[in-house]
């Protein structure tokens, strides 16, 4: 009656997270001498601490008990699954298997579930073939985690035929493969998998948004939300409003970010820690970085993601000394940083040229949080050296780090070359840019002014030839401004767009203001062979001062002016932006392909160099 008692409360601990009182019956089961009597107590404390967040406690009972059974192994693995730790799971199942124990059902479905968390595909297929060849091959618990692990690992039609085989499908299962359709873009299977539902959950409308989320189909998630929402279906779940404000900072949208944000107020989900986070990353991308912070600071709990998402925002705004102060907050607070977190402290340095401050991050992320340097910590520490005039480390850099550097790196070292005046080794990187073939415009227009400024005109006139043959195709510029109701979109050289008059006069009326102060257009930034006079006009009609000019018509003087650009922002453009935001006394916000540029007073965030 004691033993049954003890396994009754265990399991309310368990299920409402008590882990002090666990703990207590932990204690006092020792005490009274049953924890070496029943192997079933042994199994619910594991449960216990597993769900209670307490891994190592659950992990230590198991490593301890001199005898084990499946639903030993089954409450571990479930421990180490919860606290997302699936390799851990993978790496024990095979001394499962050395004990002398085959897989029951829970076993195969916790198996299952680590390899779809960790996208070990290769495992999961043969554990799907000892699953087969079970006489559990008939459980319909374990083929919708086969379906869930296929679909996480893009292999809807997998997936599909293991869904085919359930007898008796169930919302889990459909759900599962409507994720699997809307992760692999395959949206219209997608709809019709939901259609022939006769009874839809938030669950159903979750896999749908969320693979459409995971698969950059941003819009397409926005629409069914807001569809959804429309149809009265109760949005009350931290997850999908997680994934809708991680669509909005995807693409920039604020204003609708602003709404959702709105949403989660109303739906009491502002002290969700999954859903904090996604606003401040939201808010960061979507270049208010103001409200980023003021939502960091009214988190009542926080994580590393808390941290990284606003180190790296206010990195990626330029502002270092708030990035490297809330490293030290961090630090103190007792969180260990992640690969991400040292990417936006690196990239942060490189705003103010702290070499020194930068190298040394470098060298704790390797030796005192034993993580690997990638291609990207790499190329965030070239742009430092590359900013702050050390180019001669610069390039012993891309010479001896551990990968192969890309046509980004290499124009990167480039355009610092160009940037401090070395011409010498500018042409050095030129040639090596040349033999790895660029196919990035940005970098042809790099390659042409680097051998035009050594004189090297042959080399230039070979470039030319050579650009042609390789069919060089730019991607076609863009510009989008968010003005409250509508999002509006510019495109290089389009010739109809709104309020076309009214911007073309606003900007002939600022390159005049401009030019009397000493502006002259860079026309270096022009790739094709043309007179002069038809090169300038090719750079007044960029997108991104389109954008800005009918921001400035149309919003309310003195607010912020927006725009997002999916290229890089022309040399020529920028500096004209600078004009335009000392002539008009605006703030001016320009994401682009690299970073965020803050135009205020004439001057740049980026410190000219992009």
């Amino acid at each position: 009656m004691q033993h049954f008692h003890f396994l009754h409360q265990l399991r309310r601990c368990a299920r409402f997270h008590f882990s002090a009182e666990g703990r207590k019956l932990h204690a006092l089961i020792i005490k009274i001498g049953l924890y070496n009597r029943s192997l079933r107590l042994c199994n619910n404390l594991i449960d216990m601490y597993g769900k209670c967040g307490l891994l190592d406690d659950a992990f230590q009972l198991f490593d301890e008990m001199p005898q084990r059974d499946l639903a030993s192994w089954a409450s571990v693995f479930t421990a180490h699954n919860e606290a997302n730790q699936p390799q851990k799971t993978l790496s024990l199942f095979p001394n499962m298997l050395l004990d002398g124990l085959w897989p029951d059902h829970f076993v195969f479905a916790s198996v299952v579930k680590a390899c779809a968390n960790s996208g070990a595909l290769r495992v999961g297929k043969q554990v799907h073939c000892q699953f087969l060849k079970s006489v559990f091959s008939v459980d319909d618990v374990v083929k919708s985690s086969l379906v869930d692990m296929y679909a996480k690992c893009g292999l809807p039609d997998n997936a599909k035929s293991v869904f085919d085989s359930i007898l008796v499908k169930n919302l889990i299962c459909s759900s599962a493969m409507i994720s699997g359709y809307a992760r692999c873009g395959r949206k219209n299977e997608a709809f019709a998998l939901l259609g022939e539902l006769e009874e839809k959950n938030l669950q159903c409308w979750t896999a749908l948004i969320s693979g459409f989320v995971q698969n950059g189909n941003l819009i397409d998630a926005v629409d069914v939300f807001l569809e959804v929402r429309r149809e009265g279906v109760d949005m009350r779940d931290p997850f999908i409003l997680s994934s809708i404000v991680g669509a909005c900072a995807s693409l920039a949208a604020l204003q609708l970010g602003k709404q959702i944000h709105r949403l989660v107020l109303g739906l009491g989900y502002e002290c969700s820690l999954f859903v904090s986070n996604a606003l401040v990353d939201m808010y960061a991308k979507c270049s208010d970085i103001v409200e980023a912070k003021r939502i960091f600071d009214s988190m009542l709990t926080r994580d590393v993601v808390s941290w990284t998402s606003i180190i790296v925002g206010m990195a990626q705004h330029g502002q270092t000394i708030e990035a490297l102060s809330l490293y030290d907050d961090m630090i103190l607070a007792g969180l260990k940083p992640n690969e991400v977190t040292f990417v936006g402290l690196i990239y942060a340095c490189s705003h103010v040229g702290l070499v020194n401050k930068g190298k040394s991050l470098f060298k704790s992320m390797i030796e005192d949080y034993k993580l690997s340097p990638s291609l990207q910590h790499y190329t965030c520490l070239l742009d430092l050296f590359s900013r702050s005039g050390h180019l001669a480390d610069a390039e012993n850099l891309l010479n001896t780090m551990p990968f192969q550097p890309d046509e980004a790196v290499w124009a990167a070292l480039l355009s610092a070359c160009k940037q401090h005046g070395n011409t010498e080794m500018g042409v050095r990187v030129a040639n090596r840019l040349l033999i790895l073939g660029p196919k990035d415009p940005s970098t042809c227009i790099l390659l042409s002014n680097t051998y035009a400024g050594a004189a090297l005109w042959d080399n230039v006139s070979k470039l030319r030839k050579q650009l042609a043959n390789l069919e060089v195709r730019k991607e076609p510029g863009y510009s989008s401004i968010d003005s409250g109701k509508e999002t509006t979109t510019f495109y290089a050289g389009e010739a109809l767009y709104p309020m076309k008059d009214a911007i073309f006069s606003l900007l002939k009326e600022f390159d005049s203001e401009m030019r009397k102060i000493g502006y002259i257009p860079d026309t270096t930034f022009v790739l094709h062979d043309m007179e002069q006079q038809e090169k300038e006009r090719q750079l007044f009609w960029h997108s991104e001062r389109l954008a800005v000019a009918y921001g400035i018509l149309r919003t309310v003087p003195g607010s912020v002016i927006r725009v997002v650009k999916n290229l890089r922002i022309c040399g020529d453009c920028h500096t004209v932006i600078k004009f335009i935001s000392s002539i008009t006394n605006r703030k001016i916000v320009i994401r682009d392909a690299n970073r965020f540029h803050h135009f205020n007073e004439g001057t740049c965030s980026c410190n000219d160099f992009w």
